[in-house]
């Protein structure tokens, strides 16, 4: 496995995005350019590759609501491995670009394939692509990890380090201590804990008593519309991150998941290759199918030989009766003026604990707001008048009642239009819920502390968590027009 090209760029907030690192490797090139032949597509420049890369990730021209190379139903996001398309004479496409991000930082690598670039080979079958992404993860570690100072002084100073750190690492563009190419990726062709050792690019470690975290994240997102004419969505997506920090050698590890006694099947499960054994029926639960009744019901154990690295050890699906949180939004114009109702409530099986709760209201393709009557039977109110957006604050808590209003007009006569959106046209209009709900999942799965299991002569310190959080959840307006799906919302 090598690579062609290596680039960090920063882009964060309040500064102009920028590329703080690149490295090209000349023998790489020269080894694709072989391969490819007549389809060779040269690296361009990097104010070239920076642009496309934002394009392709969704981060360029952010005030515009539609960008068609960005936006174009027909350009799928084939995230994290990309397609940049060069806008040049000589046209082409360069594949596949590895990008991962995080905090003030995007890395990418170009992998070079060691195949014909046609027929093109599917991703499942590239050691390059996996082995690239594990190369970026080291260098996020590198760069971002835990005491290390993540501001300019900071970052500033690894990066002056990095080309000495990619000499011993990743000389002539080749990644020390990966699997051969054509090494076998199955899991029974995994090295047996014990004989794992450190890469070169892990900097570092582990030092200290030996611990072992496990942390259960469940997504909510819901579709509502407060109209009997328009079914009501929603759906739940779980995954399972296991970090393993152990100082010599890596146990074998083995994790189980419960449910209660009435909790419905996990559904669609996929789990990390480094998975030792699994009984087949925990795999033939699928949410496209009709739930007869019969689907395995736990508890679900996981046995595995983990990586060196955090790792996501399996993901879920789960179908729930009821969304945990229940809503109506209705907006009305009147003369010159718009009046806007919002009723939430919460579903009495859901935990009234919060990390956060926030109601966000956008109010698109208007006139600036101006005048603000609302009022509120719960929380705070924030009103971003240069935006159009109402941010209703709840809190930590609902009332004991657990249900809470909003009411009142609003007057749009400010100097300047607002924002605006293709899509969110006179009544078409949405509310957007954000929240955290800390120690509980909508489905009652868990991960018990003491029925972690770790083969090791050291005794690790085992932490458990698990939390349910929101994603895309839409209360929209049930006096306009809304989107609306046939289906199933899909993953």
């Amino acid at each position: 496995m090598s690579v062609r090209a290596l680039w960090i760029i920063s882009h964060a907030k309040g500064e102009n995005v920028s590329i703080r690192f690149s490295r090209r490797f000349a023998a790489v090139e020269h080894r694709a350019k072989c391969l490819a032949g007549p389809s060779y597509v040269a690296v361009p420049e990097d104010n070239t590759v920076l642009q496309l890369l934002l394009t392709e990730l969704g981060l360029s021209d952010s005030d515009k609501p539609y960008v068609a190379v960005r936006d174009d139903c027909y350009n799928r996001q084939r995230s994290p491995a990309l397609e940049l398309r060069m806008d040049s004479p000589e046209k082409g496409i360069l594949w596949p670009v590895l990008a991962i991000s995080q905090g003030p930082l995007i890395l990418a690598c170009l992998s070079l394939v060691d195949a014909p670039p046609e027929p093109r080979p599917p991703l499942s079958s590239l050691l390059s692509v996996s082995q690239g992404l594990t190369l970026l993860a080291g260098l996020q570690t590198f760069l971002l990890s835990a005491g290390v100072k993540t501001d300019n002084e900071g970052l500033a100073s690894r990066l002056a380090m990095l080309p000495s750190v990619l000499l011993q690492i990743c000389p002539l563009g080749t990644p020390l201590d990966v699997p051969l190419l054509g090494a076998p990726a199955t899991p029974a062709a995994l090295a047996p804990a014990g004989n794992q050792k450190q890469p070169a690019w892990k900097m570092g470690l582990h030092r200290g008593r030996a611990v072992v975290n496990v942390a259960l994240v469940e997504t909510v997102r819901s579709m509502q519309y407060g109209n009997r004419s328009r079914q009501d969505l929603w759906d739940v997506f779980g995954t399972v991150t296991c970090k393993c920090e152990v100082e010599g050698v890596l146990p074998n590890v083995t994790v189980t998941l419960t449910l209660p006694p009435n909790g419905s099947p996990l559904q669609d499960i996929l789990v990390h290759p480094c998975v030792t054994s699994l009984d087949s029926s925990i795999l033939t639960s699928c949410s496209v199918d009709n739930y007869d009744g019969s689907a395995f019901s736990g508890p679900y154990k996981f046995p595995f030989s983990p990586p060196l690295e955090p790792f996501r050890l399996c993901s879920y699906t789960s179908q729930v009766p009821v969304p945990p949180i229940l809503g109506l939004y209705q907006l009305k114009e009147e003369e010159n003026h718009l009046r806007v109702s919002v009723t939430l409530k919460l579903h009495e099986s859901v935990k009234n604990s919060f990390d956060y709760c926030e109601a966000h209201l956008p109010f698109f393709n208007r006139d600036q707001m101006g005048l603000v009557d609302m009022k509120v039977s719960s929380g705070q109110l924030d009103v971003s008048k240069e935006k159009n957006l109402l941010v209703w604050g709840l809190g930590q808590k609902f009332p004991k009642s657990r249900e809470v209003t909003m009411e009142g007009k609003i007057t749009f006569s400010g100097p300047t239009p607002g924002p605006t959106d293709p899509l969110c046209i006179g009544l078409t209009a949405y509310v957007k819920l954000y929240f955290k709900v800390p120690d509980m999942t909508l489905s009652g799965c868990c991960v018990d502390q003491h029925s972690v299991q770790v083969y090791s002569s050291a005794k690790p310190r085992i932490t458990t968590s698990r939390e349910l959080v929101s994603k895309e959840y839409f209360l929209w307006n049930s006096t306009g027009t809304a989107p609306v799906s046939s289906g199933q919302m899909m993953l």
